[in-house]
C-alpha cells in the first residue's frame, strides 16, 4: 500500500477518535491494518454521513488523499465536508482504573509483555475515558502508543488482542511521532498513566514530559 495513502487515512481515524462509536471506529481500523481499503473506502464516507460527522477541511483532505483513490463515491466525499466544523471533546479522562478491574490487570500485563523493547514504538501509557452522565462501569480503556512505523498495523494487532481479552470495542491510539494531537488525545494524555517503553528512544517520543 502507498505510505502516504495508509497515513492519510490512519491519521484520520485518529481525529475521528471520540466522535464515531467505538464499535465502529475499531473495525474501521481492523480494516485499515489489514489492508481492505476497497472496503473502508465505500463504507466510511456513508459512516459519517450516517452519523451526521462533519469533517474540517485537513480533514477532508485526509479523506480524498486516503480513499479517492481506492474508489470512495466523490459525492459521498464531498458531503461530508462541515462549514466550520467544530470539533469538541466530551469525554473526561482519569489515570485511575475503576473499582470493576482487578487488582491484578490482566490487559497491562499482556500489553507490557507485548511492546517492552519491541521495534519502532516508543513510549505506552493508558487512560480511562469517562462520559457526562455514564456510571463508573462504563469507563473506557484508552490505550496511548507512540510508534515510527507500521502504525496502522500495530493498531489492529493491539486491538485483537484486546478483544480477546474481554474488550469488544477496543479504543487503540497508536500516534505518529510528529503530528497535532486532537483535544480528545491530548486531554487522555494529560490524565494516562506510564505502562512501558518500546526499542525506540523514549527521550525523543515521550507522550508526556518527564
Amino acid at each position: 500500500m502507498d505510505p502516504d495513502i495508509e497515513n492519510s487515512c490512519h491519521e484520520l481515524l485518529l481525529r475521528l477518535a471520540g466522535r464515531l462509536p467505538d464499535r465502529l471506529l475499531w473495525r474501521f481500523r481492523d480494516w485499515l491494518g489489514e489492508g481492505a481499503m476497497g472496503t473502508l473506502a465505500r463504507t466510511l464516507p456513508k459512516t459519517l454521513l450516517k452519523h451526521r460527522i462533519d469533517l474540517d477541511q485537513s480533514e477532508y483532505r485526509l479523506l480524498v488523499a486516503g480513499l479517492i483513490p481506492h474508489g470512495a463515491d466523490w459525492h459521498e466525499v464531498s458531503s461530508t465536508l462541515g462549514v466550520d466544523a467544530l470539533i469538541e471533546n466530551r469525554y473526561t479522562f482519569t489515570t485511575g482504573a475503576p473499582d470493576w478491574v482487578n487488582t491484578v490487570d490482566s490487559v497491562s500485563v499482556v500489553v507490557h509483555a507485548t511492546l517492552r523493547g519491541r521495534p519502532d514504538v516508543g513510549e505506552v501509557r493508558e487512560s480511562w475515558r469517562h462520559e457526562p452522565g455514564a456510571g463508573e462501569d462504563e469507563a473506557k480503556r484508552v490505550l496511548l502508543v507512540t510508534a515510527v512505523a507500521g502504525l496502522p498495523r500495530l493498531t489492529g494487532e493491539l486491538q485483537r488482542v484486546l478483544r480477546v481479552l474481554g474488550d469488544e470495542a477496543p479504543s487503540v491510539e497508536v500516534l505518529p511521532t510528529q503530528v497535532e494531537l486532537p483535544a480528545y488525545h491530548e486531554a487522555a494524555l494529560a490524565n494516562s498513566r506510564f505502562v512501558c517503553v518500546g526499542a525506540v528512544d523514549a527521550g525523543h517520543h515521550r507522550l508526556v514530559p518527564a
